[in-house]
Formats: C-alpha cells, structure tokens, sequence
C-alpha cells in the first residue's frame, strides 16, 4: 500500500493530476475523519481536506521518503487543524462529533451498538486534544508510535505517554457508564 503511495508521490511531484486524484480518493476519508475527529466542523474540515491535498501537490517534490506517505499527510493535516483551532482562539473541544451512520440490517444490534458508540464519543470527547489525538491515530488510523510521534512533532515516548494516560482516562470514563447501571 505505502508503495503505492510512493510511487503516486512521484508522479505528483512530476506534475500528474490524475496519481494526485488517487491519492485523494486513497486517503481522503481518513484524513477528513481525522480532521474532524480534531475541528468537530465538517464544513471547517473539508476546507482544510483541501488545504492538506494542495499542500500535497505543491510540496510533493520535497516528499523524501523517510516516512508513510499516508504519516507525511497526517501529519500537514495535523498542523492545518492546529492553525485551525488556533485561529478560533481556543484548543480544547467539546462539540460532539458528526455521527456516522450505521447500515446495519439488525436494528437492535444497530442501537446498541450507537449508544456505546456515543458512549465512546462522550469519552473521547472528555480527553485533551492531545490525548485525543493520539488515541485518534493509534486506533482509528492504526498508526504506530514512531508515526504519531512524526505527526504530532514530538518524541515516540511522549506519544507512548499520552495513550497510556488516554487510555486510563477512557477506562475510567467508560467504566463509570457501567457501574451505573447504563450498559450491561
């Protein structure tokens, strides 16, 4: 898959419209998924979708390869939120997110598995922007430590730091639904 990216890279950096539209279609969903996940404005994040993608065709001459392709784009998409959200005057985010809807044909099992959907929203919700982030690209976008740490502009182990304590702050969150009696 890298590969792909890779060799769609250097096509882009050559000029080639359409690898920059496969590359698009490629990654498009996730990095709008991870832009809103941050912005919780789906109007804001397609704006900078786009942003990231132009961004991608100016500079894909300066791509050296010493990551992801897919890590090189998070990462732009990373610093456009920020810029983003620094524009607005404010980092931590407490808008819910844009549900996504389940297709599902058992309703029962589609209800069920909203609520604990919405249920880990809330707590994602709760975490810091950092922590969410994280926790964001290690589970969402299957992302390894080395690659959030590229992305987010910080050492591996601050990375490693703040999914452990995301993770000990949604167990708590999540757990707390349970003892009151909300999941079974």
């Amino acid at each position: 898959m890298d590969s792909d990216h890779k060799f769609l890279m250097t096509r882009i950096a050559g000029g080639d419209k359409q690898a920059l539209a496969a590359l698009y279609r490629a990654l498009e969903r996730p990095v709008y998924r991870f832009i809103v996940s941050r912005l919780n404005d789906p109007h804001e994040a397609n704006d900078i979708l786009h942003d990231v993608f132009m961004d991608v065709w100016r500079s894909a001459g300066r791509f050296e390869g010493r990551s992801k392709v897919q890590t090189w784009i998070f990462g732009i998409a990373y610093r456009k939120s920020i810029d983003a959200m620094r524009k607005r005057g404010r980092m931590d985010l407490t808008d819910e997110t844009v549900e996504m809807v389940d297709d599902s044909p058992d309703a029962v099992t589609c209800l069920a598995a909203g609520q604990e959907a919405e249920h880990v929203r809330h707590c994602l919700e709760t975490l810091k922007d950092d922590h969410k982030s994280a926790i964001t690209l290690a589970f969402y976008q299957d992302m390894t430590y080395g690659e959030i740490a590229e992305v987010a502009g910080v050492p591996e182990g601050t990375i490693k730091t703040r999914i452990f304590h995301a993770k000990k702050l949604l167990l708590r969150c999540l757990s707390g639904r349970v003892e009151r009696g909300v999941a079974r």
